[in-house]
Order: C-alpha cells, then sequence, then structure tokens
C-alpha cells in the first residue's frame, strides 16, 4: 500500500495535474491504483492543523511507502516514524532542515525531490524586473508557519544579487491578514508582487491574481495556475514532472531499494507563463525575447 499525504486540495486545478502525472508514472511501473497497489490519500488542502492528524492515520495503516508533498508534512512524517520510507515531493530545504543528512546520500527513510532554493526568487525579481522596469520594491508572499525558511533565502537572495530590486517578506497567514498585506502592498509606490509557493496560497491562487490585478501590481508566482487566474506571469520547476518521477522512486522502494541510498533530486524542468491579456491591462510592454522563451502566452 503507498500512503499519499498531499499539502493541496483535490479539487485544485493544479492538484490534478500532479495526481495525473502520479498515476501515469505508477502505472508505466504496473502500479495502477484500486488494481494492483491501494493509494491512501489524505488533502490538507493548506491547513497545518490536518496535518498532524492525517499523518498518524497514513501512519496506523503501516504503508509500505509514503508520498509526502510538501515541506511541513515531511517535517511531521520525520518526527512520527523512521521506519516507513518517505519519498518527498516539493519539499524545501531538506538539508538545512535536518530531514536528509546530505542531498547525495540522505542517510534516513526520507528521499525525493526538491523544489525552490534562493537562486530561483532571484529568477522571479529578475522576471519583474525585466517586465516591469519601473519596479523599486519588491515583495514575496508566504505563510512563515509553513515556510519559515524563506527568509533566509530572502537574505542569501539579496547577498548574491544586489543588482535586483530589494525583495522583502509579507507574510499571511489568514484570509483577512493576505488581504490586508496585499491591499497596503497596493498603495506602495513601484511595488510588485511574488507569490511564493506555499499550500496556503495555492488554495487562494484566484484571489491573490485578482487583489494583483486590482492594485496593478506586476506579479509572478511558481505557480502556472496563477497566470492562467489572471496574474502576469508563472515561473517554475515542473511540479507534474517531479511527482511523475515521486513514482519512480516509490516503484524502486517497493521493490527493494533503500531510500537512503537514492540522492534527493532538484528539478531540472522548468515551465513559463505570462499572461499577455494582464500585461496590457497593466501598461506593460513584454519583452519579445521574453515571450519567445514562454513555455505558455495566454493572450
Amino acid at each position: 500500500m503507498i500512503g499519499a499525504l498531499m499539502s493541496v486540495a483535490p479539487d485544485d486545478p493544479d492538484t490534478q495535474a500532479r495526481l495525473k502525472a502520479f498515476n501515469e508514472g505508477l502505472e508505466s511501473h504496473g502500479l495502477i491504483d484500486g488494481r494492483t497497489v491501494r493509494v491512501e490519500y489524505r488533502w490538507a488542502a493548506g491547513d497545518l492543523s490536518k496535518i498532524e492528524r492525517f499523518a498518524d492515520e497514513l501512519i496506523a495503516l503501516k504503508p509500505d511507502v509514503i508520498l509526502a508533498n510538501g515541506t511541513p508534512i515531511v517535517t511531521v512524517l520525520k518526527r512520527k516514524t523512521t521506519t516507513i520510507p518517505i519519498v518527498c515531493a516539493l519539499v524545501i530545504d531538506p538539508v538545512g532542515l535536518g530531514l536528509v543528512a546530505s542531498l547525495a546520500r540522505p542517510g534516513g527513510n526520507i528521499t525525493g525531490f526538491t523544489f525552490v532554493n534562493a537562486e530561483l526568487i532571484g529568477k522571479w525579481s529578475q522576471l519583474l524586473s525585466e517586465v516591469a522596469p519601473s519596479t523599486k520594491q519588491t515583495a514575496m508572499l508566504f505563510n512563515p508557519i509553513i515556510n519559515p525558511q524563506y527568509f533566509d533565502f530572502l537574505r542569501e537572495i539579496q547577498t548574491a544579487r544586489p543588482d535586483l530590486p530589494n525583495v522583502t517578506p509579507l507574510t499571511a497567514q489568514t484570509v483577512e491578514t493576505l488581504h490586508s498585506v496585499i491591499t497596503k502592498l497596493g498603495h506602495t509606490d513601484g511595488a510588485s508582487l511574488i507569490m511564493g509557493p506555499d499550500a496556503f496560497l495555492l488554495v487562494h491562487v484566484k484571489e491573490i491574481a485578482a487583489m494583483a490585478m486590482e492594485y496593478r501590481l506586476p506579479s509572478v508566482s511558481v505557480y502556472p495556475q496563477f497566470a492562467v487566474e489572471g496574474g502576469l506571469m508563472s515561473y517554475g520547476p515542473d511540479v507534474p514532472d517531479i511527482f511523475r518521477r515521486s513514482a519512480d522512486y516509490i516503484d524502486r522502494i517497493l521493490k527493494g531499494t533503500n531510500p537512503a541510498e537514492l540522492p534527493v533530486q532538484q528539478p531540472d524542468k522548468f515551465q513559463f507563463a505570462i499572461n499577455l491579456k494582464t500585461a496590457k491591462a497593466l501598461g506593460l510592454t513584454v519583452p519579445p525575447t521574453l515571450i519567445a522563451l514562454a513555455d505558455e502566452v495566454i493572450e
């Protein structure tokens, strides 16, 4: 049996792409849910309070391996089991958080695939500078309870890329706070918005895209759905590819491979989308070179 603890909601478009790729990956190894294998899902839907309970439920089922989607979920599972193999999908800074000994040799019951680092934050800032050259300040929106490591990433990128506009934290833990901080940013001259990778924010991606448009904020997110919903751009790792590769790791573990010997891998495929309709509404001209690089152009 495979356990799967997901940080997202089951009906999100982004989730459906993840599940499709994951199931395709399993089926390529003859692992068909409901026929040759059983997959037990639990959905946290951006709610930290559900993770502890769902982790206990899955562990009690004694699965052969657990797919752990997101850093908070991996952190909880590490505390609760050292014996059940865990394949993490979209974990952030696993070495820094002490989840694995190293990327090359994890050394315990956890392995899998990372998601975001300081370099990617720098890329988002660079994209905003190219599309909106009047940008004076970029704010990165995230939930500090779910992703406190972003504070370190922001300091790291400021040191590494002093040529880019200053990227400051913009934190929100509730819907009310989310609306309040974006409204305040919207009244800041020359501001732009990065929607950080965060399960809480993904649940509210449509609202965030709409508010960015309302306050005329040039914006970018790691999630493709953000650009579809009216955000200016999305750029980030190919998430379905990560879930497809996670299925490969699960197959190897089910066949006897020790997770301690499977290296934690970093993304090697990225997706870039631009919403030209939004750019036009904001009075921005997207450089032709960026349009040529985009995997998806929304008009």
